[in-house]
């Protein structure tokens, strides 16, 4: 008995199996597909690395500007008379 190759192929929301061959020509095909389907795959994982690459990026830049607007708010408070007792800010008393 011979070989003969299914493959799978989406129709709106079913999955139908389509026959495609058998013998080489279903060897052939199963090859290509499988070849079609490593390029996805190492495509997807690509852009993934890509994605946590920008992720990683986006975290750093949003930390400097967490940093330099603590630094900012500081700055402004210490030049308004301010000062912080057990971890609150408050005014000076006095002149």
């Amino acid at each position: 008995m011979g070989s003969y190759y299914y493959r799978s192929v989406r129709s709106g929301d079913r999955v139908k199996k389509e026959y495609v061959g058998g013998g080489l020509l279903g060897q052939v095909a199963a090859n290509l597909d499988e070849t079609e389907r490593l390029r996805r795959e190492e495509e997807a994982a690509y852009w993934e690395a890509e994605r946590e690459r920008l992720v990683e990026r986006s975290a750093a830049f949003l930390q400097e500007l967490t940093d330099a607007a603590e630094i900012l708010t500081w700055a402004h408070l210490l030049a308004s008379g301010c000062h912080q007792h057990k971890g609150q800010w408050r005014r000076q008393r006095g002149p």
